[in-house]
């Protein structure tokens, strides 16, 4: 199949890139590069352009013929939304409806779409199901769950096939350690805890040791990026066959402390991890795990890395020789 991914220079979309060449497929990357690395990507398959510039689309779908596409241009900050939500809601909401008349005007109708763990707020429940109640607490996750219902909408006038793919915490780096998780600024624990044992970033801190957790620090679900990718393309080979928009979780189904994903750390690298706990950050919901059983049964999805040490090892190579 010939895959159009938006977004691909990024750090889910470049091992999504990778991913789909190893398998046989054809890619274009489509990407403005204002967070992606030119380095991370095929050079002979990288278009450079805004998703909100609706000719340059047009052009692209008029040299190409997709089978689908793939959509990861996203901004993805929440403190950031919160101060910037004009920013956010232009960014990932208008100019995702720029892509689908795109899309629409060229008879593509297959989408995959990056969404996120933020569309459900505060949990209710410890394992989140896709049933689980959907109030975001900030314009990032209202961005997203808006993009879901318009996807909704589109599959009802248009015919549009559609799976949404919510994201819990991406981790890890493609083995091979040429390619992996380089942002700018760096907000996620994994990285900020390597990168401060090569003395990379800012001392690392840790938000809050009273939460009603098994040892006071919020719990998360980490799923390694590889495996996010394999559900990509098993949610297009599931299109094949399925009408409508379709939504699932995407998580290893267990959940790993601050604390915890920081003695992963020193043992997979042999170093004492040195932190400052401080206060809580506003918004942080106690536990976030997901239950990843509806993207198992219906799209035979199952996750390769369901070990953090191997999650956190397959970091660890990359960021000791970093490539961009």
């Amino acid at each position: 199949m010939k895959f159009l991914v938006c977004g691909g220079a990024g750090y889910i979309g470049s091992h999504m890139v990778r991913y789909l060449l190893r398998q046989g497929h054809e890619v274009v990357v489509y990407d403005d590069l204002s967070t992606g690395h030119r380095e991370s990507v095929p050079a002979d398959g990288l278009v450079i352009g805004d998703i909100g510039d609706g000719t340059a689309l047009g052009q692209l779908f008029a040299q190409h013929r997709f089978d689908a596409v793939m959509h990861f241009c996203a901004l993805s900050l929440v403190g950031e939304s919160v101060s910037k939500p004009y920013l956010y809601y232009t960014n990932n909401v208008a100019r995702t409806l720029v892509l689908l008349e795109a899309m629409r005007t060229a008879g593509v109708d297959r989408l995959v779409f990056s969404s996120t763990a933020a569309v459900f707020g505060n949990p209710q429940t410890l394992l989140i199901t896709e049933e689980h109640p959907t109030t975001p607490i900030n314009p990032y996750g209202q961005s997203k769950l808006m993009v879901e219902k318009i996807l909704g909408d589109a599959a009802n006038a248009y015919g549009l096939r559609s799976v949404a793919l919510r994201y819990f915490n991406a981790a890890g780096a493609d083995p091979s350690g040429e390619i992996g998780e380089a942002h700018s600024p760096e907000t996620h624990l994994i990285p900020n805890v390597l990168r401060s044992l090569l003395g990379q970033g800012p001392e690392l801190k840790v938000f809050g040791s009273d939460y009603a957790t098994r040892d006071g620090t919020c719990v998360r679900d980490y799923v390694h990026v590889n495996d996010l990718a394999s559900a990509h393309l098993k949610a297009v080979e599931f299109m094949l066959d399925h009408e409508g928009a379709h939504i699932f979780n995407l998580g290893n189904g267990e959940g790993f402390s601050v604390r915890e994903v920081i003695a992963a750390a020193e043992r997979v690298t042999g170093q004492e991890v040195s932190y400052d706990m401080v206060a809580r950050r506003p918004g942080d919901p106690p536990t976030l795990v997901a239950s990843g059983q509806r993207a198992r049964e219906l799209l035979g999805w199952q996750p390769e890395f369901s070990r953090l040490d191997d999650i956190l090892a397959s970091a660890w190579d990359w960021h000791t020789k970093p490539a961009y």
